[in-house]
């Protein structure tokens, strides 16, 4: 079984997903992979270059995330030019991993996508597991967790699909709101329901 994990900006996903990977689940990371397709020397990276101009990057030639970031979030043609890049490039990556996982014989592993639902991937995961929480927590964690206004954390959220849209094409939702106590209980539960371990994961 191949199971989608995804959520929003600051929705403590990335918490959920250490979790899986403490009792032994193999991932599939997209933001490592985002990282991995935009090294040095990359297609990827002398096509954003291109396209978004010298400034996107460092001195050293790395990709500015920052200078990127501020570009994208506040208009969306641009945010729409760097996906049309990014995505192509991250799902042959991706792809490629899970390929190798199963040549492996490991039948159940997790696919950490933070865009599933907007980038429509859904057809690449059976399952899909959503982590949630309310839009005053999402905002609050994401204003003190990256040091933004407001007004700059507003319009990071906006630029992702609701999370009451996404947990409508959820198989199972973790209310991340609570405790990480919390969250990991409900996450067990899941994985119960679904008869999943790492330890029925391999052939």
């Amino acid at each position: 079984m191949i199971i989608g994990l995804t959520g929003s900006i600051a929705s403590g996903k990335s918490t959920v997903s250490k979790m899986l990977q403490d009792m032994g689940f193999s991932i599939i990371d997209a933001d490592i992979v985002a990282r991995e397709v935009v090294e040095i020397g990359s297609d990827t990276l002398q096509e954003i270059q291109k396209q978004f101009g010298n400034e996107v990057l460092h001195t050293d030639g790395t990709l500015n995330r920052e200078v990127l970031g501020s570009m994208i979030f506040h208009q969306p043609a641009k945010r729409k030019q760097l996906n049309d890049i990014m995505h192509p490039a991250i799902r042959k990556e991706m792809l490629k991993q899970r390929d190798e996982l199963t040549k492996k014989g490991i039948e159940t592993f997790f696919m950490d996508i933070p865009l599933l639902f907007e980038s429509r991937l859904q057809h690449l995961v059976e399952k899909i597991l959503v982590v949630s929480v309310t839009e005053d927590v999402q905002l609050e964690r994401l204003m003190s967790r990256n040091n933004l206004s407001k007004e700059e954390a507003e319009a990071r959220i906006k630029s992702q699909l609701p999370l009451s849209e996404k947990e409508k094409g959820a198989d199972a939702v973790i209310y991340n709101n609570g405790s990480i106590e919390e969250s990991k209980k409900q996450l067990e539960g899941i994985l119960k329901i679904l008869d999943v371990s790492p330890y029925n994961s391999e052939k």
